[in-house]
């Protein structure tokens, strides 16, 4: 690192911060939240964890239970979030990683409206009117399991399914990384196959 150092500032004439800078294989470092592995010989694109857990960080922020404003204003605010930072990192193979991020999204966005029904007689109203059959809707509709166990329950996935956050305009992370990345392809790059990486937790 020493001579490295050397010779970045007094050739190049740049300045080097050293408690920032380390010499490692490029497979080992994170570069402006991206990172690269070689699988089957060839090199390809993955996100840092660190920008994966900052992204939920976000999210939760956007998806608090306190945030007393409409489904419809919270949906476009992170609309605004999920497909700039999705744009940003088009480039990375990571639809898999992507796919996870959505259905965490979809689960806190569950909570918030298991929220905003309440009361018992709006949660067996709204239940009933997604189809749930009476038993079942008035179990969940009595239960005093905690907001997060219920948003991954059977039921409340089969009320609120995915066409359900999609036709309130939801777009996630998955639907922009694929506009993007067919953009890219129709530009005539071609786009790095997936990586194979899974978020941790």
């Amino acid at each position: 690192m020493t001579s490295i150092a050397h010779y970045v500032e007094q050739r190049l004439k740049l300045k080097v911060n050293r408690e920032k800078s380390t010499v490692a294989l490029a497979k080992r470092r994170f570069f402006l939240s991206f990172g690269f592995l070689v699988r089957d010989g060839q090199v390809r694109v993955r996100i840092d964890p660190k920008a994966l857990n900052r992204a939920k960080e976000r999210l939760c922020q956007l998806t608090s239970r306190k945030r007393g404003i409409s489904m419809e204003q919270r949906i476009e605010e992170i609309n605004r979030f999920t497909v700039g930072w999705t744009a940003y990192f088009a480039l990375a193979g990571t639809p898999t990683v992507l796919e996870r991020l959505d259905r965490w999204l979809r689960r806190r966005l569950r909570q918030v409206r298991w929220k905003e029904w309440r009361h018992v007689r709006s949660k067996l109203r709204a239940l009933r009117a997604a189809g749930i059959p009476e038993r079942a809707a008035r179990e969940w509709a009595y239960s005093r399991k905690g907001y997060w166990r219920i948003s991954n329950s059977p039921v409340l996935a089969r009320a609120l399914p995915n066409a359900y956050w999609a036709n309130l305009g939801l777009q996630g992370f998955a639907e922009p990384y694929r506009r993007f990345r067919d953009a890219t392809r129709t530009a005539g790059c071609g786009p790095a196959r997936p990586v194979v990486w899974e978020a941790q937790g």
